[in-house]
């Protein structure tokens, strides 16, 4: 079983962004590039079930050419293999464009079958929507488990997990594959070793881009691209009287007329 985790790289939350002036006066904004907080604890969540099911474990990230920090840490942290998708797959779509795209990577990986289960943060700190592994777990047309606190097995097929939920949590058993969202509370995330991060350091990560990748054009529709429904014309009629019950009277007629009542 191999164990796909999907990472972001966010600007440092830590660290103020800096402004740069170059010859031409205009400023730029520039801030140090991280993995996104919220997917340590799914990096983690997969090395951790590496260690206890002996699966093989990949992180993916979508991003411009050069954004492959994070995925370097990750691979730092001690996951198998990374993968970068370049960003121009969804020529500029929105989160749904990049649900198709990521989809699109996961049954690529090992060619497709073999994963089973995919690991995400709950959220990124740079947009915060929360929606991105809902979106694949569309695409791929699998279950979806969310903040899930803890993994507690993996047996003849099937997941079984703790969610936590507002007032409580319960425990649930799906059928794999399924995609999870991982809650801060499901593990501590480690910190690189020396030898993890000479080993990142060196390691090469492939780039795929549209040739690359089998995704279906007519599933990265942005949500700005669908047509809106035209307006509809509404009237306004106010009722006199001299009273309230006399009001209501004329409303009642009208709605009957209308035959909405």
């Amino acid at each position: 079983m191999n164990v796909a985790v999907l990472i972001k790289q966010t600007p440092d939350t830590a660290e103020l962004p800096k402004v740069t002036v170059d010859e031409a006066e205009s400023g730029e904004l520039q801030a140090t590039m991280v993995i996104n907080p919220w997917d340590e604890f799914a990096v983690e969540e997969a090395i951790d079930l590496s260690d206890r099911f002996g699966c093989e474990t990949v992180a993916i990230s979508l991003g411009r050419a050069d954004e492959t920090d994070a995925l370097k840490h990750a691979l730092a942290m001690g996951v198998d293999s990374a993968v970068h998708v370049d960003e121009d797959v969804i020529d500029g779509g929105d989160e749904w464009a990049t649900a198709e795209a990521l989809a699109a990577a996961v049954r690529k990986v090992g060619g497709g079958e073999d994963v089973e289960l995919v690991l995400a943060g709950k959220m990124s700190v740079d947009g915060n929507s929360g929606v991105i592994y809902a979106g694949v777990a569309c695409k791929l047309d699998w279950d979806l488990l969310v903040n899930v606190t803890r993994i507690v097995d993996i047996v003849d097929g099937k997941l079984i997990a703790e969610q936590a939920f507002e007032g409580g949590q319960e425990t649930v058993e799906v059928p794999l594959p399924v995609v999870i969202s991982v809650a801060k509370e499901i593990n501590e995330p480690r910190y690189p070793s020396f030898m993890g991060i000479r080993k990142a350091s060196r390691a090469t990560i492939p780039t795929w881009g549209r040739d690359h990748l089998e995704i279906d054009a007519s599933r990265t529709t942005r949500w700005n691209d669908l047509s809106k429904p035209e307006p509809e014309e509404v009237q306004v009629h106010i009722f006199d009287g001299a009273t309230v019950e006399e009001k209501a009277a004329q409303l009642a007629d009208a709605l009957m007329a209308e035959k909405v009542i």
